[in-house]
């Protein structure tokens, strides 16, 4: 699939987003519902993943998360912190926030654990369809895109993801899951390690190919 032209809010060259932020960064939005398993365990991953590949020249992707339940200031479940230690990924300095008006508006992508939770986000406004997935929906949109369309990493990491972005709704569409629930994260409050683990392996692969196509580098063998 190839990349298609830039447009609104996605690489366009402009100085500024349509909020009128700035275009040196581009935000990475994780949502579930409290904000203190799946989507703390997608965020620190997804930073930990953008470090090994890409160090400080990742600097641009800022990555956060938030609960549409979020269970504002409390930190992540004990047995998520663990998960995430078990990957190298630091878990430090985490406090969980309820999902807000402006959190979808500074957002260039944003990645529920759900479909509800797309939904929720999407409900909001602020013309955040364009830009809002499941984690799994935009693995699987990611995939089909072909990454020697992307602008190369020496364009720099935003331009690239932006362009991702708009190829990946381009597909949305045509790439359909083969169930509903092959979109889902399935909550893991509450549940035995043994289950956290199985969540975080979950989010691990869905991860991994986005990173990837974020970054134009693949995961170290």
């Amino acid at each position: 699939m190839t990349a298609p032209e830039a447009g609104r809010g996605i690489g366009s060259g402009e100085e500024t987003t349509t909020f009128g932020f700035p275009r040196d960064t581009f935000r990475i939005l994780h949502v579930s519902t409290g904000n203190v398993c799946r989507s703390p365990i997608t965020e620190r991953l997804t930073r930990h993943f953008v470090s090994q590949r890409l160090g400080v020249l990742g600097g641009g992707l800022i990555v956060e998360s938030a609960g549409t339940w979020g269970h504002e200031g409390a930190p992540m479940e004990a047995n998520a912190e663990t998960v995430l230690a078990e990957f190298g990924a630091d878990a430090s300095g985490f406090v969980g926030r309820e999902l807000l008006d402006e959190h979808v508006i500074m957002a260039d992508l944003v990645l529920t654990a759900t479909r509800d939770h797309r939904a929720q986000v999407i409900s909001m406004g602020h013309s955040a369809g364009l830009r809002t997935f499941t984690l799994k929906e935009f693995t699987r949109l990611v995939k089909a895109i072909d990454p020697a369309t992307l602008p190369p990493l020496e364009d720099g990491v935003v331009m690239r993801a932006r362009a991702l972005v708009r190829a990946a709704a381009a597909l949305r569409g045509w790439l359909l899951a083969p169930t509903a629930e092959a979109d889902e994260v399935y909550d893991p409050y509450g549940a035995p390690l043994t289950f956290f683990r199985s969540v975080g392996d979950e989010i691990h692969q869905a991860l991994d190919p986005v990173v990837t196509a974020l970054t134009g580098v693949p995961a170290r063998t």
